[in-house]
């Protein structure tokens, strides 16, 4: 196997959760409000929106560093098959 596909199946699986946790971060945020007005009986609301945060928070700094390990990844596949486009094996 060449090492061309060897970074192309871990680049796929490197995105793969990349996208998994993107489609998670939206559903999470999905049930974000932007404003909410609260009394002393819908309390539980605010909680409810700082709990969700907090998980919106947690996985930020993960989706920053696959995103960039994946866009990283993808030009060393296109350095690669440049490279191996340029040197044909004799």
């Amino acid at each position: 196997m060449s090492p061309l596909l060897w970074v192309g199946i871990v680049w796929g699986i490197v995105t793969a959760i990349l996208v998994v946790l993107l489609i998670y971060r939206s559903t999470l945020t999905m049930h974000e409000d932007d404003q909410l007005f609260l009394d002393q009986a819908e309390s539980h609301m605010e909680q409810e929106q700082i709990q969700l945060m907090k998980r919106v928070d947690r996985i930020s700094p993960y989706l920053k560093v696959l995103g960039a390990l994946s866009g990283a990844m993808i030009l060393v596949m296109a350095g690669m098959a440049i490279y191996q486009g340029l040197n044909p094996p004799q």
